[in-house]
């Protein structure tokens, strides 16, 4: 069912209208222009054209070739045509009114995600002219840098590196104290449903002068860099005892050989002592890394819950807000209804009073005409008394509404202030 014809021809012409144009002949002129930008802000999509003599005849469209439907938003005869945008980029468009006089069409773009990114047209119909903006939205974050074992064979440390919510792909490497990239092979990758990637590394490390490690994460495109240090003890490392004996003696007492022995047994004794105990101490800093890290991810869970609260709260409030503006709608309207039943109870007590006093055949007529006007006042009453009725009915569920609400917003604080507590307790926990 079409409600409103008007509109549909209307937006019927402005489709057919580009279709022509896009079988004609176009200049277009691409700029190489990127944007840059990280989820959640608000860009602006530069386009400028000569400016127009009359705005009312002028058209320009903002579209995505990649997408169906392509259009992002048109601007047709002096007002937004927006009946064919692409539903991902509803309330999230506009052009600044005040310049496009001066032929700026330049498109603003409201919390960029990653789906937003591509190659952006604005397309001048008139002129036959379009441009084009890549538009590039990143994103980044710190990566965490732990102890995750021994390498026997080396005498070495392994440290592990992970970062996550990185776009497009970034690169992860690890340096030394001295600033000095390490070996450390190819980095691990992986991307989730939305292509965000997701990136880790190890590397083997040895002791050195003063044992700092830093693990970067960069993406030259966005121009982002993040990175986290971390420092390994000294005695974290297995110190390997080199052992020879030369003997340089053609005769060798039988004593100092049992000695010898005894001294190489204590030796190797020792060493499983201190690689037991070195493991074990790695074994309990992971242990704590761990559960920091869980702490963190549950600090940062309880952190969203908050503000998802928030926002039912808000949103329930707005309600209470709404259901009384209604409540109060519906008072002002029983209140009218009383008004109207009083001054029709008063005209249908002095119809009443005129006919009960007309005498004769004479008026036979004219009593009838005052009957059937009583009946309508009496008919006119009964409406209003049950609409007034109704009314009442419904400012009783509104009431009822209004209570579940509260009852509603009161369990949501409960759950906040044992939210808030859970991540005091979080935060102590950590600061420990």
């Amino acid at each position: 069912m079409i409600h409103n014809p008007d509109g549909f021809i209307s937006g019927f012409f402005i489709s057919l209208i580009l279709l022509i144009h896009l079988n004609e002949g176009q200049q277009e002129t691409d700029s190489s222009q990127t944007i840059r930008a990280m989820p959640g802000d608000d860009v602006v999509l530069p386009c400028h054209v000569d400016p127009p003599q009359d705005l009312s005849q002028f058209t320009v469209e903002w579209g995505r070739p990649d997408l169906k439907p392509r259009f992002v938003h048109v601007w047709h005869n002096q007002k937004e045509y927006l009946a064919d945008q692409n539903k991902v980029f509803k309330g999230r468009t506009s052009l600044f009114n005040d310049k496009l006089k001066d032929g700026n069409f330049s498109l603003k773009l409201s919390d960029v995600r990653h789906s937003d990114n591509g190659r952006y047209r604005c397309y001048n119909p008139k002129e036959k002219t379009e441009y084009f903006i890549q538009l590039l939205v990143g994103s980044a974050s710190s990566p965490g840098a732990s102890l995750s074992g021994l390498d026997v064979s080396s005498s070495g440390v392994m440290l592990d590196c992970s970062a996550a919510g990185w776009y497009p792909e970034p690169e992860m490497f690890w340096l030394d104290g001295d600033g000095n990239i390490m070996s450390a092979g190819a980095a691990e990758k992986s991307t989730d449903p939305d292509g965000v990637y997701t990136v880790s590394s190890r590397v083997t490390v040895e002791k050195r002068n003063n044992n700092n490690f830093t693990c970067r994460v960069q993406q030259r495109d966005i121009n982002q860099s993040r990175e986290t240090h971390i420092h390994v003890p000294d005695d974290f490392f297995i110190n390997e005892c080199s052992c020879s004996v030369s003997i340089s003696f053609n005769v060798i007492l039988v004593v100092m050989f049992v000695l010898g022995v005894a001294f190489i047994i204590w030796m190797k004794k020792q060493n499983k002592k201190e690689k037991k105990k070195l493991a074990e101490k790695i074994s309990e800093e992971q242990m704590k890394l761990i559960t920091a890290a869980r702490l963190e991810e549950e600090l940062e869970k309880s952190n969203k819950d908050q503000k998802i609260i928030d926002q039912q709260i808000k949103s329930l409030t707005e309600m209470i807000e709404e259901l009384k503006e209604q409540k109060k709608q519906l008072n002002d309207q029983n209140i009218e209804a009383d008004k109207i039943i009083h001054e029709d109870d008063y005209k249908f007590k002095a119809v009443d009073d005129e006919v009960t006093n007309q005498t004769g055949n004479m008026i036979e007529k004219k009593a009838q005409g005052y009957l059937k006007l009583k009946g309508i006042i009496t008919e006119s009453k009964e409406k209003l008394v049950q609409r007034k009725q109704d009314h009442q009915k419904v400012g009783y569920t509104t009431d009822k509404l209004i209570k579940r609400t509260n009852d509603e917003i009161n369990k949501l604080e409960e759950r906040k202030q044992e939210i808030e507590n859970h991540v005091k307790k979080i935060q102590k926990q950590l600061d420990q």
